[in-house]
């Protein structure tokens, strides 16, 4: 068990977060350790190319207002908590 970068709770398993997503040259760049619900939640509200516009940092990440409110509830959370997440309507709109 490792800490979240982003939100900063221990004891929780992580995954690997390319801060520049690997379809838009970021293989071999730089990475995160994530929690999966942080994880899950950027690219739930976001696509590749709406984070390696803007969101190439763990600080920018920080600073996203959506990502903010999901950080400060989740940081409420026991670290062994199960969450569903889901896709924004907005990310599904798109899609379409």
């Amino acid at each position: 068990m490792a800490i979240c970068e982003l939100c900063g709770r221990s004891g929780v398993e992580t995954t690997v977060h390319h801060l520049l997503p690997k379809e838009m040259g970021g293989t071999f760049g730089e990475t995160a350790n994530l929690c999966i619900p942080c994880h899950k939640q950027i690219h739930a509200l976001y696509s590749n190319n709406e984070i390696a516009a803007r969101l190439t940092s763990i600080q920018k990440l920080r600073e996203d207002e959506k990502l903010t409110s999901f950080i400060k509830w989740l940081r409420k959370q026991p670290p062994t908590k199960i969450m569903k997440i889901k896709k924004s309507n907005e990310r599904k709109r798109k899609k379409k």
